[in-house]
């Protein structure tokens, strides 16, 4: 059987991405992550201990890095830093991992001609206007607005050096905002879910009037898949499933699933850099790839997300707490 190397597998996207191999491949796992507060040992607890196996390192830490690459026929990279407030608050940790984490993973893959597979965010390509009918290609300038979007840029920009430069066997993507099962509750969906299930009342910044392009982690992990079965080298792909929505609209949407008035949410001043709108164009990976998302339809997926966190409390409980002291130190 092939092996397979999941970078930042304990986290929330590549924790969704080893349970979908698990189930549609007979590939075995490693994992390697460095379990920040982020990542929860316990989303893959449920799989075959003789198919994952965790390795708890550092990505910017050669020594860990070097013979894990080595023994391995792809590495998938879904390491990084990704809160944005959090980057705002102090960007060195997102510096690190996303742009020297990534140095040291892709010289590896070098060294050993590892197949790599980079994956990133649309919060790169920066935001576009609301009502504005343009969505995000793979050939959008780059416009980043946050020390999180320009690490990740930055991290893009270092794959497609070492692909021109050194030849590279790798591929990238660019995701969309992703959503579902094993999020931390620091995030927007999973947090406004978990305070409406504790009776908190959701916070929306500014006028929650702000768009993004959600994903199912479901979908985002099969689109990966099939980007490292069938994608070019040194193409990047750009992952979405149509699903633009506004903060407003999709808390409305986790009150109504949850028997709640849909305007019953407060609003807290914005943050600093917010960005207006993504909005993801995926006709490349449909069209060359074959790839359409599982959920057609953005309230499907929340409602599965919805019934997930309902079923779930012991898994995202012991991080509630803290989440919410941090938020309201920051008066939000």
């Amino acid at each position: 059987m092939r092996k397979i190397l999941v970078t930042g597998g304990a986290g929330f996207i590549g924790s969704n991405f080893v349970h979908h191999l698990i189930l549609n491949t007979d590939y075995l796992v490693t994992v390697l992550d460095k379990l920040t507060y982020a990542a929860n040992p316990r989303s893959l607890e449920s799989l075959p201990h003789n198919r994952v196996r965790l390795v708890v390192g550092d990505i910017c830490d050669a020594a860990v890095v070097d013979p894990l690459v080595a023994e391995t026929d792809i590495v998938v990279h879904f390491a990084a830093e990704s809160h944005n407030d959090n980057s705002l608050h102090d960007p060195r940790p997102f510096l690190d991992t996303n742009i020297v984490g990534t140095y040291t993973l892709i010289e590896a893959a070098r060294r050993y001609s590892t197949r790599f597979h980079h994956v990133s965010t649309d919060e790169v390509y920066g935001d576009l206007e609301l009502g504005d009918p343009q969505r995000f290609t793979e050939d959008t300038p780059y416009n980043p607005s946050s020390p999180y979007s320009s690490t990740k840029a930055g991290s893009d920009l270092l794959v497609k050096a070492w692909i021109r430069s050194f030849g590279l066997q790798a591929t990238i993507s660019n995701c969309s905002n992703n959503y579902g099962p094993y999020q931390h509750v620091e995030k927007f969906i999973p947090r406004q879910i978990t305070n409406i299930l504790d009776g908190v009342r959701p916070k929306l910044y500014g006028s929650g009037a702000n768009v993004r392009d959600w994903i199912h982690a479901d979908d985002h992990s099969s689109a990966v898949l099939r980007i490292i079965e069938r994608g070019r080298i040194g193409e990047t792909y750009l992952i979405g499933a149509d699903g633009e929505m506004s903060n407003r609209d999709v808390v409305s949407l986790i009150l109504k699933a949850l028997d709640q008035p849909k305007d019953a949410f407060d609003l807290v001043a914005d943050r600093p850099g917010h960005d207006l709108r993504y909005a993801i164009d995926s006709s490349k990976l449909r069209a060359e790839l074959e790839w359409v998302p599982a959920y057609g339809r953005f309230e499907e997926g929340l409602e599965a997300a919805v019934e997930w966190y309902r079923s779930n409390e012991d898994w995202w409980r012991p991080q509630k707490q803290a989440t919410e002291a941090k938020y309201q130190e920051q008066g939000q």
